[in-house]
């Protein structure tokens, strides 16, 4: 990857008496960057930053965020655009190679992920050693690590054709593996892939169809799946992007570092939000009970808080938000469910949030796992699998920056420091004496 980083200025480090210049870097868009790459080498400091959320750890070219303007671009495109005009299949190819595609690249790109869709046979002796009520992403974990083992010449970091390929593998076999998990969790017969579906499509069809009846894929449905996909394919230096990079850093087989960033987006501040989001609804339970929810929401001594407002990076409506809520209502009166219990109450909080002082005084703003967990309930997923989904949208995300990490010549094995707050040396005292 050729560094686009331009020097913008000198910063000044006055550290036990000495003076240090610190370059200061521009990139295309964001604020500069103070390049402190060489503070140890030179002053004998680390520096401390817990969470590393003012320290940018790697330079890119995919994905820009402006959290204070609610800015998202994929590329240079901005999230709306994409989400509203372009399909899943044609966002991949944006993020894997950084063009959208001809009509001619994207049928070949297509092509190519339906060749690959099929697992190995004995993938699916791997969910026999599972209970059948295993959370869908401990399964998803160790099913994407599992991979690993049919594919050992994807270690070749070093070929870019290997690359290429083993991004493709991951982008067309996650579907499958996802689908073959929630057959597993509901005791039915697994679907093979079909070529003749569209990317989402054919996971739908994978989900919901059985043996026993015909299923038809709803073409509304297949474009909600589409954009849910497209809405979270990719989002910065995030933790489970993050920790893709890190476990790649050592030259670990790609899908083990994917398999880290399923493993990390298993959390619920993380890829777990929208499940803990239709949990707070089903809490919740009536539009009767809002009122009093909202003032526990307000009361800084309670422990209870609003799923699915507000967002770490962003500081103003985050911009899927606007997407996925026309999508949520769009599927909502498709299906005929906008008079369920829980989905009022969903509507209720929107509502609220978008009109109350308080919300819009601390920006909580309804983010895009408050409306992505209401349209996957009523697609039918279990609340279960909602971040097996996020996992496979994010694979193209988590697949194109561990790809631009290997091609990146200033990248070393990730090593944080730390500043030691434990016991002093002492010596070793016998047991006898202790």
């Amino acid at each position: 990857m050729e560094n686009k980083t331009k020097q913008n200025g000198i910063a000044k480090l006055d550290v036990a008496g000495n003076s240090y210049d610190l370059p200061v870097l521009s990139g295309t868009h964001g604020p500069d960057v103070i390049d402190i790459r060489r503070v140890y080498a030179e002053t004998n400091h680390f520096t401390f930053d817990p969470g590393f959320t003012s320290t940018a750890s790697c330079e890119s070219q995919i994905t820009f965020i402006d959290g204070d303007e609610g800015v998202l671009l994929h590329r240079g495109y901005p999230i709306g655009q994409l989400a509203e005009q372009s399909t899943f299949p044609e966002v991949c190819h944006l993020i894997l190679y950084g063009e959208l595609p001809s009509t001619s690249e994207l049928e070949v790109f297509n092509d190519t992920i339906k060749q690959h869709t099929l697992l190995h046979t004995q993938m699916d002796r791997f969910f026999e050693g599972f209970r059948r009520d295993s959370h869908p992403m401990a399964m998803l974990t160790a099913t994407v690590g599992g991979l690993a083992s049919f594919y050992p010449g994807a270690m070749d970091s070093e070929d870019p054709a290997e690359r290429r390929l083993n991004s493709i593998r991951l982008l067309a076999k996650m579907p499958t593996l996802c689908a073959r998990i929630l057959k597993y969790n509901l005791g039915q017969k697994y679907v093979d892939p079909r070529n003749e579906y569209s990317y989402a499509e054919n996971f739908l069809n994978m989900c919901f169809s059985v043996s026993a009846e015909d299923y038809k894929v709803d073409p509304a449905i297949a474009k909600a799946m589409d954009r849910f996909f497209i809405l979270h394919a990719d989002h910065e230096q995030n933790a489970s992007t993050s920790t893709v990079r890190l476990a790649g850093s050592s030259g670990a087989h790609p899908f083990a570092a994917v398999a880290a960033g399923v493993a990390c987006l298993w959390g619920p501040s993380h890829g777990g939000a929208n499940e803990a989001c239709l949990n707070m609804l089903h809490q919740i339970g009536s539009v009767d009970r809002i009122p009093e929810y909202i003032e526990k929401a307000k009361d800084k001594n309670d422990p209870f808080r609003l799923m699915g407002f507000g967002h770490r990076v962003y500081k103003n409506y985050d911009p899927r938000a606007k997407v996925m809520r026309e999508s949520a209502h769009e599927v909502l009166d498709l299906l005929g469910l906008k008079d369920t219990p829980i989905l009022k109450v969903a509507m209720e909080l929107e509502r609220i949030a978008l009109e109350d002082e308080y919300f819009i005084d601390k920006k909580l703003y309804p983010n895009v796992d408050f409306y992505s967990g209401i349209i996957l309930d009523a697609i039918g997923f279990p609340k279960q699998m909602f971040t097996v989904l996020f996992s496979l949208a994010r694979t193209v995300g988590w697949v194109a920056q561990l790809n631009e990490m290997i091609d990146d010549p200033t990248q070393r094995i990730g090593r944080p420091r730390q500043i030691y707050t434990g016991a002093a040396k002492r010596d070793y005292v016998p047991i006898e004496k202790r």
